[in-house]
């Protein structure tokens, strides 16, 4: 897996200059039109992480690559990336078309805490295939972008967030009522909030060096300062799963993206994700996808 993209990056490989809000750290945001990027000339998108927030509405056959799942579009398809999860296009089409727009968490400094959603946070629902009625509910909130960002207006930045948000609740309220969170309206779904935080806080690991420092649900506890029943107790509440169970999910959703995408040994997977011994992290592996690590490694994903 390559080192994470910038968004300099972004700007200097598609031939635009970078913007003075990136050169002075400030938060950044701009939207495209799709289709000079994904064209029949277009560079493989390489799978990696991003060091910046990605929504796209794209039309036309394509595969999306995310994590460790892969989702084949027929049509349209709505895309949540955020920085924390690894994710690539491939294209079917020869031309694809539509809208995308970047920004950065701190373009929504104070404005709301982006990876609260489903739709950013790593086991939430990113990927939203669209029949014809739907997309052409969005397209006019990526039309609007383009208006406000090259307008005079004093605040079309407030406005930008805004659709934004309109973007992320639209998408939200296509899942099924049973899948949708409740953001933050009672004690367990702050404490839910705070262990997701903390969970993934210890993500990306970029390093076989770099190693995840709470593992057990009794870490988690002692850093938020709970019994260990009672967060299990809010998780159950608000997310319907116990600490043990959102630990195990996110650690294989990490040791699958190692596996797949770099070429570190099992040993240096293993302990990158507090596994001592490269045994215990093989058996836990194969308990939660029945795969041993290697195997995992050479199956073809299709």
């Amino acid at each position: 897996m390559e080192k994470k993209k910038t968004l300099a990056n972004f700007y200097s490989e598609s031939g635009n200059q970078v913007p003075e809000s990136l050169k002075s750290g400030i938060g950044h945001f701009n939207v495209f039109v799709l289709d000079e990027f994904a064209g029949p000339k277009a560079k493989p998108m390489p799978f990696n992480r991003r060091e910046y927030f990605k929504i796209s509405l794209v039309t036309g056959k394509s595969r999306v690559h995310y994590a460790d799942k892969i989702v084949k579009v027929d049509k349209h398809v709505l895309v949540f990336s955020n920085p924390q999860i690894p994710y690539n296009w491939e294209q079917i089409d020869e031309q694809l078309t539509g809208y995308f727009c970047v920004f950065t968490e701190a373009f929504f400094h104070q404005f709301g805490n982006l990876l609260a959603y489903p739709v950013f946070q790593p086991n939430g629902y990113p990927v939203f295939e669209l029949t014809d009625d739907q997309v052409n509910s969005f397209v006019p909130v990526f039309k609007r972008m383009f208006s406000e960002i090259s307008s005079d207006y004093a605040y079309k930045y407030d406005i930008l967030r805004n659709l934004v948000f309109e973007l992320i609740h639209a998408a939200m309220k296509l899942q099924p009522a049973n899948l949708a969170s409740n953001l933050h309206s009672n004690a367990s779904e702050r404490i839910s909030s705070l262990f997701a935080e903390l969970l993934e806080r210890q993500f990306p690991i970029e390093s076989p060096n770099q190693q995840m420092q709470l593992r057990s649900p009794a870490d988690f506890a002692q850093q938020l300062g709970v019994h260990i029943n009672h967060l299990n107790r809010a998780l159950k509440d608000s997310v319907q799963k116990n600490t043990s169970t959102l630990i195990a999910e996110r650690v294989i959703q990490e040791s699958k993206i190692l596996i797949r995408h770099t070429n570190w040994n099992i040993s240096e997977i293993g302990h990158s994700l507090g596994f001592e011994e490269t045994a215990h992290f093989s058996n836990f592996f194969k308990k939660h996808t029945s795969h041993s690590p290697l195997t995992y490694r050479k199956i073809e994903i299709v």
